[in-house]
């Protein structure tokens, strides 16, 4: 896979159980960059977001939950100025690193 391939998403979570909210806190974890207590920005190919949803699926409760995923763009192309932190802001995962 070459970064080109990559897409840059936010995802934005509304867990109503607390034991849920921290499964998914920690499964996103292993996918991306927490920014807020409840948004991810997460890098992935479409196998690692397909992967990345199957984990999200398998925890949340649809009936209850709420879980938005925004594509933003390629990875290439969105640079770190483009997402604006007022007050304590996080850093991002430098844009020439990439797990898979």
């Amino acid at each position: 896979m070459t970064r080109s391939d990559a897409h840059r998403y936010l995802v934005a979570y509304d867990i109503a159980d607390d034991r849920r909210r921290l499964r998914l806190a920690k499964a996103l974890q292993s996918f991306g960059d927490r920014v807020q207590y409840s948004v991810f920005v997460v890098d992935a190919s479409e196998v690692r977001l397909r992967r990345m949803r199957r984990e999200v699926e398998r925890i949340v409760r649809l009936d209850q939950d709420a879980v938005l995923i925004c594509d933003v763009g390629p990875v290439s192309g969105v640079s770190e100025s483009r997402f604006v932190s007022i007050g304590v802001g996080r850093s991002l995962t430098d844009g020439d690193s990439f797990i898979i």
